[in-house]
């Protein structure tokens, strides 16, 4: 995996050893705003912490819109070198995750322009929280099977399902990053997930289907 130039490392398991040495790894526990108003005033290794904060959702995105692994990588990486580029300019007080994310799709929507993406069964997104062995198998089991079906949907409904399901945001946010109007988001999600139950019914996993959108 690359690296940032100013040592920023995407995917590590490992805390910012910068942030360690200088006895400021509680940064990590930090409010977002105060971290990156931080970094925009030059304190340009905390934004590793940013990296780890958000770096399994963006990959996700990148892999649910069909990236391939190594791509997904890329992408990812391609997304937090113009992030930290364009940090300055950000609005403040606006959604700082819906800016990410917003800066995310249109590289990967660059990315199927240039190149078709090769479509994978074997989708992954790294879990966040701590899990049991089992769980964590189960989860991956389910979304591997999510994702399969989810390549099957227009792309509309499997980025609103991804930003909605898989990051949480708010229709507010989703409807700022995919220029549509909150009541297209809602129509989207509806038809998304209708669609999406069918084809999972006429797999036999509505069990999985039920249990990853409850």
């Amino acid at each position: 995996m690359r690296s940032f130039g100013d040592g920023f490392r995407l995917y590590s398991t490992e805390p910012c050893m910068d942030a360690v040495e200088k006895e400021d790894y509680m940064t990590h526990l930090v409010p977002e705003e105060e971290l990156i108003q931080r970094i925009i005033d030059g304190d340009k290794q905390l934004f590793s912490v940013l990296v780890d904060r958000y770096k399994n959702k963006v990959y996700g995105i990148m892999r649910g819109m069909g990236a391939s692994h190594p791509d997904a990588q890329d992408l990812a990486q391609d997304t937090f070198i113009r992030i930290y580029r364009y940090l300055p300019t950000r609005r403040e007080g606006s959604s700082f995750a819906a800016w990410v994310y917003t800066i995310a799709v249109n590289i990967m929507r660059d990315h199927v322009r240039k190149k078709k993406p090769v479509m994978s069964a074997d989708h992954e997104i790294e879990p966040v929280s701590e899990e049991t062995p089992e769980k964590r198998l189960l989860h991956k089991e389910m979304q591997r099977e999510i994702h399969r079906q989810l390549e099957q949907l227009p792309e509309t409904y499997r980025l609103v399902l991804l930003l909605k399901y898989t990051n949480e945001l708010t229709y507010e946010e989703i409807a700022a990053i995919t220029d549509m109007r909150e009541v297209q988001v809602r129509n989207a999600l509806y038809r998304g997930k209708k669609t999406l139950r069918k084809q999972m019914e006429r797999k036999g996993g509505i069990s999985t289907y039920e249990a990853y959108f409850k």
